[in-house]
């Protein structure tokens, strides 16, 4: 059961707008003063958003403009719009292998705000929190501006060392792991790891925190279950969100919670905003139920199979000395592995100036070590674009390897 807990105990978690701020968010500044003039830099990781079937998009919030009552522009159930929840609760159910109903599942303002109340709820200051290394920055802030005692656990091939966690912390509070396409590696984790996390969190008490943002994308065979679906003791919380296959100004996700912690969840979001915007939500249930949700993945599958394809084969005819990318199964973005000793920092630092929007692997840290490299994404951008910017790349970084043989 959660802990009782006042929801005001949150710190406020402060950047530093000088030379000292974070790479990661000097980046995301400069990639969102690029989108709004209507430059968008290469090497982001967002969907594809061409792509977006706009005209269907905006005949749905037409009709529910005109069709909108006082009930539908009133506060409605802080738990979220039921028609959406039933929705996802089938879409879950058929693409994901999730065990839930709609009285399970908590509409969100994307996975970021589902990190967040599974914090408050769940995390007290000094709790030990195991997380993957690397792993997901903007997570992480959540749970260090809490106070809690992250634990780093290293990520292999196999996914997240769920050994070396329970060696390390073994009645952590909580963990938090990206089964499905780990960010951002995007391996994913094997089921004997998975039913070892799952064994870890019933027999010492844990709670597990299972964010599946980009599971939509995979291009090879069916998606793997969810842990949250082949969990039998109901230990596993499930985020997910509709910015990485809809678009991010949706701010829409949602939460699978177990039954006896519903209330508790509803109650923290109650306090957090009330609730997430109504007419977004119901739009969101009329592009689900009339099939257009189902249509637009099918074709983003094809769409990103056919990008993530391009970029293998520019790093192969421009980069093979420069980058290395593993042949994996899905995801929105690649590493692009650099040639031992070259800094994946002073990489980005050098590819900035010209546009490029590429964060160092070194971002997702939280042990200092290990070889450079630079998450790409390949969603958002065309195939042109992708094999343009990777000879561009090509040209930047090369003399910067030569000096560093020479030195």
């Amino acid at each position: 059961m959660p802990r009782r807990h006042t929801f005001s105990s949150f710190r406020a978690f402060s950047i530093d707008p000088g030379s000292n701020e974070p790479l990661h968010r000097q980046l995301y500044n400069e990639l969102r003063t690029a989108i709004l003039g209507g430059r968008l830099p290469t090497g982001c990781r967002l969907p594809a958003l061409d792509q977006f079937p706009m005209d269907t998009w905006r005949r749905l919030t037409d009709r529910r403009m005109r069709l909108a009552s006082v009930k539908t522009l009133a506060y409605d159930e802080p738990q979220g719009y039921r028609p959406l929840r039933e929705a996802i609760a089938g879409h879950l159910a058929a693409a994901r292998g999730a065990r839930c109903s709609p009285d399970q599942i908590l509409i969100v303002s994307g996975s970021q705000q589902a990190i967040a109340l599974a914090q408050r709820v769940l995390v007290d200051e000094g709790d030990e929190v195991l997380f993957e290394d690397p792993g997901y920055f903007a997570a992480r802030g959540v749970f260090e501006a809490a106070g809690a005692r992250i634990v780093p656990v290293p990520v292999d091939e196999d996914g997240f060392d769920v050994a070396a966690a329970v060696q390390s912390a073994p009645n952590a509070r909580l963990a938090y792991v990206t089964p499905s396409h780990q960010n951002p590696l995007c391996v994913t984790m094997s089921l004997p790891r998975r039913r070892a996390l799952l064994h870890w969190a019933e027999t010492h008490g844990g709670w597990i925190l299972e964010d599946d943002n980009a599971s939509e994308c995979r291009y090879h065979g069916r998606p793997l279950a969810a842990l949250q679906g082949i969990d039998p003791h109901g230990r596993v919380l499930y985020a997910g969100t509709f910015s990485k296959v809809m678009f991010s100004a949706l701010r829409l996700g949602y939460m699978v919670v177990p039954p006896d912690l519903v209330g508790t969840f509803v109650r923290a979001k109650e306090l957090a905003d009330r609730q997430s915007p109504g007419i977004q939500q119901a739009v969101m249930a009329d592009f689900m139920t009339e099939g257009h949700f189902a249509r637009h993945l099918r074709r983003m599958r094809t769409v990103y199979a056919t990008r993530l394809g391009v970029l293998m084969r520019s790093v192969r005819e421009h980069a093979p000395d420069l980058m290395e990318i593993a042949e994996l199964e899905g995801g929105l973005n690649r590493v692009a592995w650099l040639p031992h000793g070259l800094s994946d920092s002073e990489a980005v630092a050098a590819l900035r100036p010209d546009g490029f929007a590429c964060l160092p692997v070194s971002e997702f840290r939280l042990r200092p070590g290990g070889r450079g490299g630079l998450v790409m994404g390949f969603a958002g951008m065309t195939e042109d674009t992708i094999e343009n910017g990777i000879r561009r790349m090509a040209g930047i970084l090369r003399p910067m390897v030569r000096e560093e043989v020479r030195a």
